[in-house]
């Protein structure tokens, strides 16, 4: 079976959704490929395909670069069976052994009308069916999406631990102590280059207004002690602060080390253009990002 070893995520990682290219997004393909290819050449530890993808989108970013870990950021256990994941997964093992990391996730209801209930014991059975497939897929080789108590525990007990998405320093510490030292934690980091604090407000809340829908994420960022109050208008500057880095490099940097030092393995870095170049490819900020971040 194949195990990923914590190293292999590097300390720094790219977070995209628009990296997949399958079904309505296979006209992207070549654009997708050479992006990878460069994040792979410019030293990224480990290149994290958002937005619900598939292992076949996974495969498409593996076959296209030489080194780079890639992750699912996350698959849907709601969208891809477990039985079919495996089998995919020990396709793609055999044609790139060590390079694929299964990113799981329980997703949230209202992304998965009709079918989204009791989204732990899911997970469980989820865990349990890959580990009962023909070609199991190793708890070492796969992360799951954990933002509370309970869903960190499974990802430490279970996984090689856990990639939550939207949160702050003071969760990722939190989610240190939950999960032990040993199991691995890598979190993503929404950040926008743009040192106008109020464009670039501008530009974080109109990604954060979708999840504030979400009550899988309201529910956590309440725990962390902030208000409904934060909620309103696409979220408060404080809110914003916390979730996201608004800025120049420099203070990514700054971000990124706290996150390190609150307990983080890994950082999955997702820079995020304008709104009205939402769907691009941000190739000049994952190549600034590397010139500060990587050696």
């Amino acid at each position: 079976m194949t195990v990923i070893n914590r190293e292999a995520f590097g300390r720094v990682g790219i977070w995209s959704p628009a990296l997949k290219t399958t079904g309505d997004a296979s006209a992207r393909r070549g654009e997708v490929e050479e992006a990878v290819a460069e994040l792979d050449e410019l030293g990224y530890g480990t290149i994290w395909l958002g937005g619900s993808p598939s292992v076949a989108d996974a495969a498409a970013v593996v076959a296209a670069t030489r080194r780079t870990t890639v992750a699912t950021g996350i698959l849907s256990i709601w969208q891809y069976p477990a039985q079919d994941v495996a089998e995919q997964v020990a396709q793609l093992d055999e044609r790139a052994p060590g390079r694929f990391v299964l990113g799981l996730g329980a997703s949230h209801e209202a992304l998965a009308p009709g079918r989204y209930a009791k989204p732990y014991s899911t997970m469980v059975a989820y865990l349990d069916d890959l580990d009962a497939a023909r070609h199991p897929v190793s708890a070492g080789q796969r992360v799951l999406a954990a933002l509370g108590p309970k869903m960190l525990k499974l990802s430490a007990e279970r996984t090689l631990g856990a990639h939550p998405y939207l949160v702050t320093v003071d969760h990722v510490a939190q989610a240190r102590t939950t999960l032990g030292p040993k199991a691995l934690l890598a979190p993503e980091l929404k950040v926008v280059l743009d040192t106008d604090r109020e464009s670039a407000g501008a530009t974080a809340r109109n990604v954060l207004g979708m999840y504030l829908q979400l009550p899988n994420y309201t529910s956590n960022l309440l725990r962390l002690g902030f208000t409904e109050d934060d909620f309103a208008s696409g979220g408060s500057d404080r809110l914003l602060d916390a979730l996201f880095v608004r800025g120049d490099v420099e203070q990514v940097k700054e971000r990124v080390a706290a996150f390190h030092a609150a307990g983080a393995d890994h950082v999955a870095l997702q820079a995020l253009p304008p709104a009205d170049r939402a769907t691009e490819l941000p190739r000049d900020d994952w190549r600034e990002l590397a010139a500060a971040l990587l050696d």
